[in-house]
């Protein structure tokens, strides 16, 4: 059954070769992502490289920049819980210099 089916198709196929559409190229050289732009902005900043900072602001977006920079800052401070033994809280708190709660 299978096979009738897979001729038919072959077959079916073969008698309109002008309707299909050729596979575009992949472009050879890809755009950069949000998270390699934000993982290249914040250690610019952290750097205080302002042409660095300024070039990976300019590979996406000013709303993906941020949801980058959040993501990269909400996975960093969980590590450091984790390698610390403390809670995401008290790490975030630590880190910006704010008295633990």
């Amino acid at each position: 059954m299978f096979d009738r089916l897979r001729k038919m198709w072959r077959k079916k196929t073969a008698e309109r070769p002008e309707e299909r559409q050729p596979v575009a190229p992949r472009p050879e050289k890809r755009g950069h992502n949000l998270f390699e732009a934000a993982a290249a902005y914040v250690s610019a900043c952290a750097e205080d490289d302002q042409d660095q900072i300024d070039e990976a602001a300019a590979w996406v977006s000013p709303e993906a920049l941020s949801f980058g920079v959040n993501e990269l800052a909400c996975r960093a401070v969980i590590a450091l819980a984790r390698e610390r033994d403390e809670s995401p809280r008290t790490v975030a708190r630590t880190l910006l210099g704010l008295p633990a709660t």
